[in-house]
Order: C-alpha cells, then sequence, then structure tokens
C-alpha cells in the first residue's frame, strides 16, 4: 500500500529554518505530482505547495511563497520543503500529499495522505 512518512519537524525560533522530507513507498513516486499541505490548530487544512513528476513545475500558496521551496529526489524517492524565515503564523501539522497525475491541478484533492509532523514556530 502507498506509504508517505514525514520527518522533519520540530520547534524553531521565528526568523529559523526547517527542511521537511516526505519518504513515499507503494507507488512510482517519479510518476505523480507531490503536494505539502498544513493544518494549525482551529483552522482547516490548507495548500501550502506541490510539485509535478520531474519536479519541473511549482506551486506555492501566498502565504507561503518566497520563504518555502518545494524540491523532489526520484532516485530516492522523497519529497522535501525548505522553509526558510519561519514566522509563528506557520506553526501547524504539516502534511505530504500524492496526487495520481503527473501535474498538478489547482484546487485538486490529493489521493494520499502522510500522517503529519509537527512543526511549532516560536516567536
Amino acid at each position: 500500500q502507498v506509504q508517505l512518512v514525514e520527518s522533519g519537524g520540530g520547534l524553531v525560533q521565528a526568523g529559523g529554518s526547517l527542511r521537511l522530507s516526505c519518504a513515499a513507498s507503494g507507488l512510482t513516486f517519479s510518476m505523480y505530482a507531490m503536494g505539502w499541505f498544513r493544518q494549525a490548530p482551529g483552522k482547516e487544512r490548507e495548500f501550502v505547495a506541490a510539485i509535478s513528476w520531474g519536479g519541473g513545475m511549482t506551486y506555492y500558496s501566498d502565504s507561503v511563497k518566497g520563504p518555502f521551496t518545494v524540491s523532489r529526489d526520484n532516485a530516492k524517492n522523497t519529497l522535501y520543503l525548505q522553509m526558510n524565515s519561519l514566522k509563528p503564523e506557520d506553526t501547524a501539522v504539516y502534511y505530504c500529499a500524492a496526487y495520481l497525475t503527473p501535474q498538478y491541478y489547482s484546487g485538486s484533492s490529493p489521493n494520499y495522505w502522510g500522517q503529519g509532523t509537527q512543526v511549532t514556530v516560536s516567536s
């Protein structure tokens, strides 16, 4: 079965950086678009970033565009999210997601989810 396992979350001070990783198994990782979402306490899950199957196209929510970078290593079946200049409002559980399409389509729902990793940014 498909498994998406996030890692790299933790506690960081405002202005700091973290890199999240998502190890994928059970699917042909290099064929599919991947994404990151997050859910803050009391809020709905929201889209953060996505990347096409080969990494040639990337997409970001307006709130993270600039400080965050999504990337992938298809040889390692791993998705990354580099988060710089973190703010307290970036505090959330971050989820890795897989789409069963090569490209990402705005507003589309992922087919698979990871279990999430907590990111806490202190002020």
